[in-house]
């Protein structure tokens, strides 16, 4: 139903992962600041604008949501809209740490129904489309099918690790990794690279929407601590929960680890 749309964003996330690695290979990556600790670069803006001109081109009666765009009201009233995040884990592309994706979605009255998640620094390739499972670069992938914690490998912020958020929980787990990228975080959980994973810290609706489209697609769980779904296109977009996603066995005992 929505190929495609699939077909566009993969297409997209590619042309958009060219400019981004334009400026990875470049010492200085002209940064600004939006507000603190929350860096841009001109390869966020680049990459947004040619996002936003080929994939409204492509579909020019569907809303427009992006970190980089400047938001309107217009998109509350569209059933479609097109939630966007041209790269997400922009520390980590200034740092050269390849920890970093771009990351489009497709939301039908607020459920994701296309989602894909591009590192261009690994060229690796996460999509799916509402009801045909995940794909791994080509390859159709599943989520964990661990059932115990303390088996299970979590991912989580770097900044959380920095924080010590995680540090009571250490001896919980497998392995807790940090990991640059909400979006990258969550499409690896998506393909079973990894079993878990949460975030403790406030996330936009374009941070987590291709991955929570990836996740279910997987077969997985994503969610809010307190076991809501997220509707996307809202009019404020920061989802302020602890945010879950693995399978339904693991998201018990995680959300009753950290509630």
């Amino acid at each position: 139903m929505f190929n495609e749309e699939l077909i566009a964003a993969k297409v997209a996330s590619r042309n958009a992962g060219k400019i981004l690695m334009d400026f990875y290979s470049k010492d200085e990556k002209e940064i600004e600041l939006k507000g603190i600790d929350n860096p841009v670069t001109i390869a966020d803006k680049k990459a947004d604008k040619y996002l936003y001109n080929f994939i409204s081109g492509e579909f020019p009666d569907y809303g427009w949501l992006s970190e980089e765009t400047v938001d309107t009201k217009e998109r509350l009233s569209k059933d479609r809209v097109w939630i966007v995040d041209p790269l997400d884990g922009t520390k980590e592309f200034i740092e050269g740490v390849p920890h970093f994706a771009v990351s489009i979605a497709l939301v039908e009255n607020g459920e994701p129904v296309v989602g894909v998640i591009y590192n261009p620094a690994k060229n690796e390739m996460f999509s799916c489309q509402k009801g045909k499972g995940i794909y791994f670069n080509e390859n159709k992938m599943k989520i964990s099918s661990k059932k115990s914690l303390a088996e299970s490998s979590i991912i989580v912020s770097r900044s959380e690790i920095k924080r010590n958020e995680w540090e009571p929980y250490k001896d919980k787990f497998k392995t807790i990794n940090p990991i640059g990228s909400v979006a990258y975080k969550l499409a690896l959980v998506s393909a079973g690279k990894y079993d878990i994973f949460a975030t403790v810290a406030p996330k936009n609706e374009w941070d987590i929407c291709a991955g929570d489209c990836l996740v279910n697609e997987a077969g997985g769980v994503f969610k809010t601590i307190n076991d809501k779904k997220i509707i996307y296109n809202q009019k404020k977009t920061l989802v302020t929960d602890t945010i879950i996603a693995t399978n339904s066995t693991l998201f018990e005992g995680v959300s009753d680890l950290l509630f």
